[in-house]
């Protein structure tokens, strides 16, 4: 474990971070005070911002993951022929 001053931080971050990155608690001391901890990420966090972002919309509400597996697709006779659907989007187009 190291504790460095704010300014000595702001001077050096970048070696302070890799000391955190390789397992090293760093903390932050302001005038002989602990304000922060420079650490390694928790266990089981994602490695890239948008796994650490869905899992906070997960956190959060905003998503809902999963409950169990996916069936296979329904099947069934096709409603129409892709041909079909397409023409009938065109004609569409053309009316507006």
């Amino acid at each position: 474990m190291r504790a460095v001053g704010i300014k000595v931080l702001k001077n050096r971050l970048s070696e302070y971070v890799r000391l955190a990155a390789g397992g090293e608690v760093v903390l932050v001391l302001d005038r002989d005070r602990i304000v922060a901890e420079l650490r390694p990420p928790a266990s089981g966090r994602g490695e890239t911002m948008s796994d650490v972002r869905l899992a906070e919309a997960v956190r959060q509400g905003w998503l809902t993951p999963p409950t169990g597996r996916l069936g296979p697709a329904p099947r069934g006779p096709a409603v129409a022929r892709l041909e079909e659907v397409l023409e009938e989007l065109a004609r569409d187009r053309e009316d507006r």
